[in-house]
């Protein structure tokens, strides 16, 4: 399959090759940042199915996508999720697949994942006190969550990577205890700041805890840390190694040190609509062209628009940030 199309290239030159898609809106627990209290989910029938996700990746290689992570809601809440990472490690030019979840279902799926092909997952885990993430997840899950964590360690996964959204007023006394988790059990630890996507529009910059201050802490409560070499600069994470060889800490300072003019992401929400930014407030409508038997060649130019659409950066720093309509929960991690 060839097109007479250019590379999934924007007006400021950066080339994407990295797809974040959705596989579902629904989630087992209610984090304050991502989503409300009380949601109405999509009918099934509006989510993309397997097969047209699949479709869309294939259409999607030839372009320069290579790199792919699944995200949701809680992914591991759409059926035989390991049966649609078999057929995307399967297609030829993708090199890498990912998952993103919150842990709790983890357990018991995390080999028949490993054996699907999946070899990188992130999970998300922003407290180790049980009351804290009662608090932060409005749902009681530590425990299971935790027990994922380890089976995903245990099924071969390495690094595991624990992503933590680090709130002022929530769980900041947490960082230290996360730091000394990871490190105890071989885990690669992510602090994220708070961004503005939770459903309430509730955000303040006030309740950011940045990642100087995060690193702060670490060195002074865990071990100093230093740059880590030969860091990827189109990574959202800048990473940090402890000067004792035990561990690596990524920082994810999305408002901070907005990491816009590197971004090469793109994203596919579970009800098919692409999006070239995570705060995006246009959405390219792909659902609507597979479902109409649409030729490769249409999908694939309106992939290439949207990246060629792509604004200069999210502008959360500046009285022009406007927040999407969509929260967390809906866009995809």
């Amino acid at each position: 399959m060839k097109f007479e199309l250019p590379q999934l290239i924007d007006s400021f030159g950066r080339i994407h090759n990295n797809l974040r898609i959705s596989v579902t809106d629904r989630c087992n627990i209610r984090c304050v940042y991502c989503m409300p209290e009380k949601v109405e989910f999509l009918p099934r029938e509006q989510l993309l199915s397997y097969e047209e996700i699949v479709r869309f990746v294939r259409v999607a290689v030839p372009l320069g996508i290579d790199k792919i992570r699944l995200t949701g809601g809680e992914p591991l809440l759409r059926k035989d999720v390991d049966v649609l990472v078999r057929k995307l490690v399967e297609i030829e030019g993708i090199v890498d697949v990912g998952l993103t979840t919150n842990g709790m279902l983890l357990a018991p799926v995390a080999q028949r994942l490993w054996d699907s092909g999946l070899r990188r997952i992130n999970v998300s885990l922003d407290t180790l006190d049980p009351d804290r993430f009662l608090r932060l997840s409005r749902r009681k899950g530590l425990e299971p969550t935790i027990e994922g964590i380890l089976a995903a360690k245990a099924a071969g996964f390495d690094p595991v990577k624990i992503n933590a959204v680090i709130i002022r007023g929530f769980n900041e006394e947490d960082v230290a205890p996360l730091g000394r988790f990871a490190r105890e059990h071989g885990l690669e630890m992510r602090f994220i700041e708070y961004m503005p996507l939770d459903a309430g529009h509730l955000w303040e910059r006030e309740k950011v805890v940045f990642a100087a201050e995060v690193l702060e802490t670490l060195a002074r409560e865990v071990g100093p840390l230093a740059p880590a070499p030969n860091q990827d600069p189109r990574a959202p994470a800048v990473d940090y190694d402890y000067l004792d060889g035990k561990g690596r800490v990524g920082m994810i300072a999305s408002v901070s040190r907005p990491f816009c003019m590197s971004c090469n992401r793109i994203r596919l929400t579970s009800d098919g609509k692409l999006r070239n930014c995570l705060f995006a407030l246009d959405e390219t409508d792909v659902r609507g062209l597979l479902r109409s038997n649409a030729p490769d060649a249409e999908i694939a130019r309106a992939l290439v628009e949207s990246v060629a659409a792509k604004w200069e950066g999210h502008e959360i720093n500046t009285a022009r940030f406007i927040q999407p309509e969509r929260a967390m929960h809906s866009i995809g991690g």
